[in-house]
């Protein structure tokens, strides 16, 4: 069993980090738990370790689908009940925006990826967000994932940023064994 608890990981992240590695749902690649009620991302090798957690930005809105057709429109001409973080099972690939920014997608039709931290309006206050103690404050993204530039650079880079893997993200407003059966033994 992955040793998940050793940073405050919730019940359904340690579920899921058991069910990828040690019943091979991952298939043997390294995989991350985007734990969204709490606003951390846990990222395991894949050997089922957990080589570390950090606490992410979301979605601006609660939610747990993506708008159908969102990846395709101009980022301004989103509505904000639109912007959500897709909770489920991702296959995950490395790969380039279109600034040519280095991003690992989680769901490249919705545009979804896990990239860093990088300079937004300051009214967004995006660095005090993610360095803040409580998950409330954490929820301004259209629906990436961000994490600060040197997790990216010294854990998701070099796990997640090389090749294939999963992503798991929990849901927002449904029963995450509901989403996830098999990792919840129903």
């Amino acid at each position: 069993m992955p040793d998940a608890g050793a940073q405050i990981a919730s019940p359904p992240v340690q579920a899921l980090a058991r069910w990828a590695s040690g019943d091979g749902d991952a298939a043997k690649r390294p995989f991350a738990v985007v734990d969204k009620p709490a606003a951390r991302i846990f990222v395991f090798a894949a050997d089922g370790r957990l080589v570390a957690s950090a606490p992410v930005l979301l979605g601006l809105a609660r939610g747990d689908m993506s708008a159908p057709g969102v990846g395709n429109r101009v980022l301004s001409g989103i509505p904000v009940h639109e912007r959500t973080t897709p909770a489920g099972r991702f296959n995950s690939e490395p790969g380039r925006n279109l600034q040519g920014e280095a991003v690992v997608w989680v769901d490249y039709h919705a545009a979804v990826a896990i990239h860093r931290l990088r300079p937004a309006a300051a009214k967004e206050r995006r660095p005090q967000r993610l360095a803040s103690p409580t998950a409330d404050d954490n929820r301004i993204t259209l629906g990436c994932i961000v994490v600060d530039a040197v997790f990216y650079d010294g854990v998701v880079a070099p796990l997640l940023g090389r090749g294939r893997g999963v992503v798991y993200v929990l849901p927002d407003t449904q029963d995450w064994r509901d989403l996830f059966r098999d990792a919840a033994g129903l």
